[in-house]
């Protein structure tokens, strides 16, 4: 009878192990989940910022060709 008691101890111990190691492991998901959610806003942010530079840009390089180009002559 004693190999049966022997292994109610170890088969909670190996479920305490299991449990801890489930635990972090979705722990470490949730991590890159929320890692991965801040790098994608990161990037679009990123690229619409670069839109409207471009955009500003494209607009202030126009508005130079229309203006009237001054020599300093008099």
């Amino acid at each position: 009878m004693k190999p049966q008691a022997d292994l109610k101890p170890q088969a909670g111990q190996a479920e305490s192990l299991f449990s801890r190691a489930r635990t972090q492991s979705m722990s470490l998901d949730r991590i890159i989940s929320e890692r991965d959610a801040v790098n994608q806003a990161r990037e679009a942010k990123t690229a619409r910022l670069r839109e409207l530079r471009l955009e500003k840009e494209a607009e202030e390089r126009a508005a130079a060709a229309v203006a009237p180009k001054h020599t300093g002559k008099r």
